[in-house]
């Protein structure tokens, strides 16, 4: 979320989504996923015949480094709560929609569901978690700013406690922006959108033929575009007054698909043949020397340490920003409580021990990403220069939520209308009227369905 081979995700990142999920082969993943589950979880929840109470945290962790993280922290949490035991139940980003939806109408739901903020709507909305508000400490309400907790609140509830993040930001060749001149960007000054474009031409010149300065794995283009669209002044999404929600497509919404557009049909800077790829599958061309820069999700940082060729020298820099700065979208990893859970307070302070200052820390570190919390953000080893840490770390401020997943029908939207729309107008295929078209009026057609 092994890594010697990164399963993609979307956080959405993450996947991406931030981390990541793909919704593909559901129907298997989910029998075996609800299978692990039953199977795991055969003492039940609630209380014990010995009087002990016992809980069901379901993780989503999949690195090594991550998985042992979490189970440390459960191990702990059991050694000094003898009255509240925890079982750690193993789920899987590729199938955890499905599964979860399935628990949930079984009657089997996890007590503590670990999920990403842009997966909650539909279950939130659908009565199946527990609202957190008056759950939660205060001082891991007030350690977690404003912005992070928008993503996980639907309609005057909160169903998700935000707890890791990541950026998209761009890996560099060091070497090759050495040799080419450019200015190097920093999150104080980072590249404009339209200086990205400039110096993407230069670096590309520089390089020589058959070699790229950008590849754009955008095998997932939705989140990726809406997220680094907030930096331009794009949403999108635009809600009513009477809390409809409508898409209209402005002049903000048009900068990153335009340029990555421009990029790859006009200018020549970027590779087409990876714009149905997905992050892992540009690493090697990027190691290679083929590309100089990949935009990627925060967490892959792990992967080039683990993979890159000895001697390789990359760098992580600020993703292009529009006039309010290096601000963008991102759908946080996330700790929600079913709502039927009969131990809900039990689960709260479940979670509040598991995001600790310190416990976040561990738990970023294990999973390549930035902390949420303000306390554990600041913490030393979150600040170094090595492997981009601190680069990160002050990119934190400019993250908001991601600007679509909250709406009713965006995962429709999301895959039936504009992911081929944004793929097809990034080939070259379709061009910005008919992308607009798209997005908009089948958009809004597919909105409505879910406003009547």
């Amino acid at each position: 979320m092994p890594r010697q081979t990164r399963v993609p995700r979307t956080r959405t990142g993450a996947r991406t989504r931030t981390g990541a999920r793909t919704r593909t082969g559901r129907t298997a993943a989910t029998a075996v996923a609800l299978a692990l589950l039953l199977t795991g979880c055969t003492d039940g929840g609630g209380a014990g015949g010995d009087g002990k109470i016992r809980l069901r945290f379901q993780s989503l962790a999949w690195q090594k480094e991550s998985v042992d993280a979490n189970k440390e922290l459960v191990r702990e949490w059991n050694a000094s709560h003898p009255e509240v035991q925890v079982q750690y139940v193993q789920g899987s980003w590729d199938s955890v929609h499905d599964q979860l939806l399935t628990s949930f109408e079984g009657g089997e739901a996890p007590d503590v569901i670990h999920d990403a903020s842009d997966d909650l709507s539909d279950f939130a909305h659908g009565g199946y978690l527990a609202d957190l508000r008056g759950l939660l400490s205060e001082r891991l309400t007030s350690d977690i700013p404003g912005p992070s907790w928008e993503s996980v609140t639907f309609g005057e509830g909160v169903y998700g406690v935000p707890f890791l993040q990541e950026p998209r930001v761009l890996i560099a060749n060091t070497a090759l922006l050495r040799s080419s001149g450019v200015r190097i960007p920093t999150p104080e000054r980072p590249w404009s959108w339209p200086e990205f474009r400039e110096i993407a031409k230069t670096l590309t010149a520089s390089m020589g033929e058959g070699r790229y300065a950008v590849a754009w794995p955008l095998k997932e283009p939705v989140s990726v575009t809406l997220n680094l669209g907030l930096s331009a002044g794009g949403r999108l999404f635009h809600r009513d007054g009477d809390g409809k929600t409508e898409i209209r497509f402005t002049d903000g919404d048009a900068v990153v698909p335009d340029t990555v557009h421009a990029q790859v049909n006009t200018d020549r800077t970027a590779s087409r043949s990876t714009l149905g790829s997905g992050g892992s599958d540009a690493l090697p061309g990027f190691f290679g020397g083929k590309y100089a820069m990949v935009p990627l999700g925060f967490s892959y940082r792990q992967q080039i340490v683990q993979q890159a060729p000895e001697g390789f020298e990359w760098t992580v820099l600020p993703a292009p920003a529009g006039p309010g700065g290096p601000v963008q979208g991102v759908s946080p990893q996330t700790l929600s409580i079913a709502r039927d859970s009969p131990h809900r307070e039990e689960a709260a302070a479940f979670i509040d021990f598991l995001l600790r200052p310190a416990n976040m820390v561990r738990l970023a570190k294990g999973d390549w990403m930035l902390p949420t919390g303000a306390e554990a953000l600041s913490d030393p080893a979150l600040r170094t220069p090595r492997h981009g840490w601190s680069t990160g770390a002050a990119l934190a401020p400019g993250l908001r939520a991601a600007p679509a997943p909250a709406v009713r029908g965006y995962p429709e939207w999301k895959d039936k209308v504009a992911t081929p729309a944004y793929q097809e107008y990034y080939s070259g295929a379709i061009d910005r009227d008919e992308l607009e078209h798209r997005l908009t009026d089948d958009g809004n057609r597919v909105l409505a369905r879910y406003q009547r």
